[in-house]
């Protein structure tokens, strides 16, 4: 079996002030620790490219695949979902 450590760069309060070391890492897109005697209090993630194109799953299509073209009110969606859930 093999294991992959994925290791996350972290910062001590103390290091906060080295903001170039930082910045790299946000840059590059990578979430950083935030620590305080070596327990993680936080973690500081950079932001999303605002250009960047989100893809987002065509829901239309998920829909008419899972009705099969039944057209079904909320409220029914609801009911036959809990009695699935009954004991």
């Amino acid at each position: 079996m093999m294991w992959h450590i994925l290791v996350m760069p972290s910062v001590n309060m103390r290091e906060l002030r080295d903001t170039r070391r930082l910045k790299a890492w946000l840059k590059a897109g990578k979430t950083v620790e935030l620590r305080d005697r070596d327990r993680v209090i936080g973690r500081i993630v950079p932001e999303r490219a605002k250009d960047a194109p989100v893809e987002w799953p065509d829901f239309a299509a998920r829909a008419k695949a899972i009705l099969r073209g039944r057209r079904v009110s909320g409220a029914d969606l609801l009911i036959e979902e809990r009695e699935k859930s009954r004991y």
